[in-house]
């Protein structure tokens, strides 16, 4: 990437030196990019570099395997929400799953526009119930694009169809209806209504519940591992202050 010119969302921000700071941000085309900012430890520019703040960037590297410059220009705020712990602590943790999850230079057009959809969904709505359900399908769709999707395409027991569907396998993340789930429920994950065909945009506290916990199983298990399940810390504060709202 010698040089690319794009709107983008900042994912990751990590100090670097006296007064710099290495950004990671997600493109609509060219997927995850990082780059230096020269003095993005100053003041003018901490308020620009936030997660979840959306910028016009501006990278140039001489090389391909160089670190690029980045130079920055803010679009969107998203400042005002920070005072939201609840909005805060799910922007915290979408972009910090992204920054995290996808491995830089590969397209997903379709995940820059679901990160979008949800940052604009907390700023819609800054009570959980408002964007929890947009949350849940932005991690199921990041499985997905990452190669481990939930097969809810009907019951791997009964061979029954989607419509049936409503557990999940936590080995196979493949659909079983409740006629294939008999004896085994408890061993099974529960399918949220609003995952499955008919379900709403809204959804009951205890849906989005179990949205998160189907979700976090199989980020845990395929994708936050290692070196990786470290940024686990942000989404268990996320669900704790969900909990603690329910409560």
């Amino acid at each position: 990437m010698p040089s690319l010119t794009t709107p983008a969302i900042l994912c990751a921000v990590r100090h670097h030196g006296e007064h710099g700071a290495i950004v990671r941000a997600l493109t609509p085309r060219d997927g995850l990019a990082s780059g230096y900012v020269r003095g993005g430890r100053s003041r003018a520019m901490r308020a620009v570099l936030v997660p979840g703040n959306r910028v016009q960037a501006d990278f140039r590297a001489r090389t391909s395997e160089q670190l690029a410059g980045l130079t920055v220009e803010l679009a969107h705020s998203i400042a005002p929400l920070l005072a939201e712990p609840l909005a805060a602590a799910a922007i915290d943790w979408a972009c910090a799953l992204t920054a995290t999850a996808l491995p830089e230079d590969n397209a997903y057009p379709a995940l820059y526009a679901a990160l979008d959809g949800v940052l604009n969904a907390v700023e819609a709505a800054p009570a959980a119930r408002g964007w929890a359900v947009a949350l849940v399908r932005y991690e199921l769709l990041l499985l997905a694009e990452l190669g481990f999707g939930l097969d809810l395409s009907g019951c791997t027991v009964t061979g029954s169809d989607e419509a049936s569907v409503r557990f999940v396998s936590p080995r196979s993340g493949a659909g079983v209806s409740d006629a294939g789930a008999v004896g085994y429920e408890a061993k099974l994950l529960p399918l949220p209504a609003f995952l499955r065909p008919e379900g709403s945009a809204v959804a009951e506290w205890a849906d989005i519940l179990d949205g998160l916990a189907l979700t976090g199983h199989f980020l845990t298990r395929s994708i936050l591992i290692e070196r990786r399940a470290d940024v686990l810390a942000a989404r268990e504060r996320l669900v704790e202050r969900l909990k603690r709202a329910v409560a």
